[in-house]
């Protein structure tokens, strides 16, 4: 399956990215947010993302958001790549709204990192053609994309978005259905316990984050990494992950929920445990 058209649902740091990956492999896509003026900032930091791409060869800017095309709504597509909210109530309604327009042989992918794609599924008539295809960020730079199967994802689903991923220059890994998927489950305890590493003042930000650099090879120390995700999407993740496998060991730390209620989100809102 080419998947000639693709509509992204999602204009943000995800949405955006994903849309431009998927434009520059030279595939048609339509790109909606229902936030006023998300298009149009998303289509923005594309071209700004191609701009630093092109200086290093990478194709001209205009060539690939010309094949980008605003959305007013929903509309039907070879494929959907659902990029919103980490809200599974959100989600759920949206694939819920594509399963009635999309054409029945269309494939409904979500970018989750949490949510249970069976859950997602549950929401169509379609449940054998709902998948998860879980991006990194920034999208244009990093080639994992992991693949995820609910109960019912049929095995043709997943070899054509496995097939998809290596098109897109991307590395796809499969993983099954369980809550955090494989890179959450690991990644986000890292996180929780570096920020309370901090909270007990076992040390400070920038001490725990190069003890992580250099003393395990990362490239991102796990607190400024937390603020490119967006330490409300942690805390969310971190929810998903507590409820769904019922371990505390998942629970987020105080500390987490505290700057998120404080409005300190990490890079997207300038200030998170580090100040932008």
């Amino acid at each position: 399956m080419r998947f000639e058209h693709v509509l992204v649902v999602g204009a943000g740091q995800m949405g955006g990215g994903i849309a431009q990956v998927v434009a520059a492999s030279g595939r048609r896509v339509s790109l909606y947010d229902a936030a006023p003026g998300a298009v149009d900032r998303g289509l923005e930091t594309m071209r700004k993302s191609l701009s630093r791409l092109a200086e290093k060869g990478g194709a001209p800017p205009d060539d690939v958001l010309a094949r980008v095309e605003p959305a007013a709504d929903l509309v039907a597509a070879d494929l959907m790549i659902e990029a919103v909210v980490e809200d599974a109530a959100v989600k759920e309604d949206v694939f819920r709204r594509a399963d009635a327009i999309f054409p029945s042989d269309a494939i409904l992918a979500s970018n989750t990192s949490s949510i249970p794609i069976t859950s997602l599924a549950a929401a169509t008539e379609r449940p054998e053609r709902v998948i998860g295809m879980h991006f990194f960020n920034p999208v244009p730079v990093l080639k994992l994309v992991e693949v995820i199967r609910g109960l019912e994802t049929s095995d043709a689903t997943a070899d054509a978005i496995v097939a998809l991923a290596d098109d897109l220059g991307k590395t796809p890994a499969q993983a099954r259905d369980f809550p955090g998927f494989v890179s959450n489950r690991i990644l986000m305890p890292f996180i929780n316990e570096a920020a309370y590493a901090l909270m007990e003042g076992v040390a400070e930000p920038q001490a725990i984050d190069t003890i992580a650099k250099l003393g395990f090879a990362h490239p991102m120390g796990p607190l400024a990494l937390a603020d490119l995700i967006g330490l409300d999407t942690c805390v969310a993740i971190m929810e998903v992950l507590h409820d769904g496998l019922g371990d505390p060991k998942y629970a987020p730390c105080p500390l987490l929920r505290q700057y998120v209620h404080a409005g300190r989100l990490g890079r997207k809102s300038g200030r998170g445990f580090y100040v932008y």
